[in-house]
């Protein structure tokens, strides 16, 4: 990966919120910008918003999971884990928040809301797509998948 045009593209654009939520925005703003030229990015736009949302559950579910399972367990690292687990939780809720926000903005809507039309182009879309990837579980684990 490239984290140096990841950075640089993160600086382009402007925005609260996380690393992620940046370039999620970054990415949608692109495929909107172009679905006059190709009709399928329609398509990949609300893909995109529907696997991030399923991933941000799924982490949540996986975060409540855990925390239920460590108090079956031990209670010395609970304090840590509660701590963890809300902030699991609170990322979780402000990226859903983000996500439905998105999902509510009518396509009319969307085209004024376009701050930085000029900052993705092609090759950072793809970069931003690979780097999105990569923090998904399947590609962190990929790794271990091929050595079973």
């Amino acid at each position: 990966m490239d984290q140096g045009s990841i950075v640089r593209i993160l600086k382009q654009v402007s925005g609260g919120g996380d690393e992620i939520q940046q370039l999620q925005k970054a990415l949608l703003d692109y495929l909107d910008e172009n679905t006059e030229t190709d009709a399928s990015l329609v398509f990949s736009r609300k893909f995109y918003i529907a696997q991030w949302f399923r991933d941000t559950t799924m982490e949540t579910e996986k975060a409540i999971k855990s925390q239920k399972d460590e108090d079956s367990s031990e209670g010395t690292h609970h304090a840590k884990d509660v701590e963890t687990t809300g902030q699991i939780m609170h990322r979780a809720e402000s990226r859903k928040k983000f996500l439905r926000s998105i999902i509510k903005t009518a396509p009319s809507q969307f085209s004024t809301l376009k701050m930085n039309s000029d900052t993705v182009d092609y090759e950072d879309a793809c970069l931003i797509v690979r780097y999105l990837a990569s923090m998904r579980p399947f590609a962190q684990s990929f790794d271990i998948y091929l050595t079973q």
